[in-house]
């Protein structure tokens, strides 16, 4: 059963949200403009508010799902974590896109909000505060990513969980080594 839920958990993190509806609806292949990036942050450039939004909320319920299974097949907190971590490497190396993908900050954020609630609306606020002061949406990643282990530890979470904070905030934060590049240069994008 272990298995079945992390492959699940694996390709329902591959589902890449930002390339089909960019293309059903709006008719536009994220990879070709902007980024080249298939996530919400791309989608809001390249494409506007609503594709950003409506990506956003798919891949965030990609992590949240994935987490939902894994509880209720009664998964103990390591494989509930390890769910979670496929999920994020799934958007993030999608089997349907020759393993490239997003970032996995959305899906990072629905997987907490399943596993550590309590921490969500902090991670988010952070970011959304930090993205409307700075108008960097990479900033704002990946000081919401470093803050999910803290947090996880603050709120006396599974060891799992807390391990899982530690691994997607380098995950994430590695993920975004070109934007911070970019971000060191002042040549970060900003919306």
């Amino acid at each position: 059963m272990t298995a079945l839920i992390l492959i699940f958990s694996y390709l329902l993190g591959s589902i890449p949200n930002g390339l089909i509806f960019g293309k059903l609806i709006w008719h536009k292949d994220l990879r070709k403009f902007g980024s080249k990036n298939i996530g919400a942050t791309n989608a809001w450039r390249v494409i506007g508010k609503p594709a950003g939004i409506l990506i956003f909320l798919l891949d965030f319920l990609k992590g949240a799902l994935s987490i939902f299974i894994a509880q209720s097949f009664g998964g103990s907190a390591w494989i509930v974590m390890f769910a979670g971590l496929f999920a994020i490497i799934g958007h993030s190396f999608s089997i349907y896109l020759n393993f490239h993908g997003g970032k996995g900050v959305a899906t990072g954020l629905g997987v907490i909000a399943v596993m550590i609630p309590k921490a969500t609306l902090i991670v988010f606020f952070t970011w959304l505060v930090i993205v409307l002061i700075t108008r960097y949406v990479s900033l704002g990643s990946c000081i919401a990513a470093a803050l999910v282990p803290i947090l996880a530890f603050y709120f006396n979470s599974e060891t799992a969980f807390i391990v899982f904070g530690i691994i997607a905030a380098i995950f994430i934060i590695r993920r975004h080594r070109e934007n911070i590049s970019r971000l060191l240069r002042g040549k970060e994008n900003r919306i």
